[in-house]
């Protein structure tokens, strides 16, 4: 039996279940079970000594799934998990030694590996300005905080001062990732802020569909009825439209492998998300059929996670030039469109896009201009240059003599 979060609570309840006469119950697990579960019966523990991480880097601005080592801390609690209601015993797949003298003796502090815009935006809120001089309990790197405060800048948080704006402030009071609270703010001017409630709630809550084992391709075949053309944001609108049209019924969820428990939580997430703009007197008002206002409303919020397609393989991100790929169960998976926004990137195997919609590259100029301008017509881009073929050395000829085209470029 396995076990992880994404999975739905009635799958995970079974582990619970006392085994068969005769069987032995085993259950794999992610670090889930380190310390959040206490499964009644477990006499043995298998300790690879290894788990899953995230980790965020400010350069790339990429969240990593990091399979890393386990702290010694780590490495107790999973011991513990052996006989808990009677004598047990943990056998660890690494040496005495690697413990003592490889493994840290605790796990590194969050605040040391996540994104800090909202920590950042928060401690602005607060009125504390010299971040890089506070006295944390564990100091984030400096780099980490210098892309934080670039990131709210170039959304319109912070002035050139680094102090709070008047966005900023409002972005402040909804506990949510500014790009997502930016998103939403910009949904209330562009007129489709009913729409953008929904597919943050949706966001906020994780995976949405299920995808057993035994019926993989059932599963796709109902995920692909819900695929909108625009791209994974407007798919994830029509999931939860489709839900509310049925009453918020359950037995629909399990018909169309829907996680129940995801769509209530993003349900509960926007009547939270909805009470804060009653009070701030913020209208919410929905854009009907006009989905170039909902997409406009998510590229204000994350412009910079901006990419192009790659004539060679996959796409370009617009800030650092990574290759990046979209995920295989997006809804643009087959169509590759030229210019997209995701609403992250993930390495697993490769470096994926995950939640991706199809843009126009002129609202890039459009809504983010402190972060894109209009290339000048007259200049090349780097990019070009670095395409541009250049002939060997040729002392007779002029070096553009040998094109062919009019224009000697």
């Amino acid at each position: 039996m396995k076990v992880y979060s994404a999975l739905p609570s009635e799958m995970q309840s079974r582990i619970f279940d006392p085994a068969p006469p005769g069987k032995r119950k085993v259950v794999v697990a992610t670090n889930i079970a380190e310390a959040s579960l206490t499964i009644d019966g477990i006499f043995y523990v298998i300790d690879p000594g290894f788990a899953k991480q995230n980790v965020y880097n400010p350069k790339q601005g990429l969240d990593s799934l990091v399979i890393t080592p386990i702290s010694q801390a780590s490495a107790k609690q999973r011991a513990g998990r052996a006989g808990r209601t009677g004598p047990g015993k943990c056998y660890r797949l690494y040496t005495e030694s690697a413990y003592r003298n490889e493994m840290s003796p605790t796990s590194i502090p969050e605040i040391q590996r996540i994104n800090l815009g909202t920590t950042t935006l928060t401690m602005k809120a607060m009125g504390i300005n010299d971040l890089l001089s506070f006295d944390f309990m564990d100091p984030p790197s400096p780099q980490a905080l210098i892309s934080a405060m670039e990131q709210l800048y170039s959304l319109g948080a912070l002035d050139e001062e680094g102090l709070l704006t008047k966005l900023g402030r409002k972005m402040a009071e909804f506990p949510l990732d500014p790009p997502l609270s930016k998103m939403l703010l910009a949904s209330v001017d562009l007129g489709c802020s009913d729409e953008i409630l929904t597919i943050i709630a949706m966001i906020q809550t994780g995976n949405i569909f299920y995808r057993p084992r035994e019926k993989q391709a059932q599963a796709d075949q109902k995920r692909a009825k819900f695929f909108q053309p625009e791209g994974d944001h407007l798919t994830l609108l029509a999931v939860y439209e489709a839900w509310k049209a049925k009453n918020f019924s359950g037995p629909w969820c399990f018909e169309n492998f829907v996680q129940s428990r995801s769509l209530r939580r993003a349900q509960d997430v926007r009547k939270q998300l909805l009470s804060i703009m009653d009070k701030y007197k913020l209208d919410v008002v929905s854009a009907g059929k006009n989905f170039t206002k909902i997409r406009k409303a998510i590229t204000a919020g994350f412009f910079f996670h901006g990419a192009r397609k790659d004539p060679q393989e996959g796409y370009r991100t617009l800030v650092e030039n990574q290759p990046v790929y979209i995920h295989p169960s997006s809804a643009l998976f087959q169509r590759q469109p030229d210019w997209v926004i995701y609403h992250e990137l993930v390495m697993t195997t490769k470096e994926y896009m995950r939640e991706v919609t199809v843009v126009d590259p002129k609202w890039l100029v459009e809504l983010a201009p402190r972060f894109f301008k209009v290339a000048d017509p007259t200049k090349m881009s780097k990019r070009k240059r670095q395409e541009r073929i250049e002939p060997l050395y040729d002392r007779y000829h002029e070096p553009n003599s040998w094109r062919l085209s009019k224009r000697r470029a």
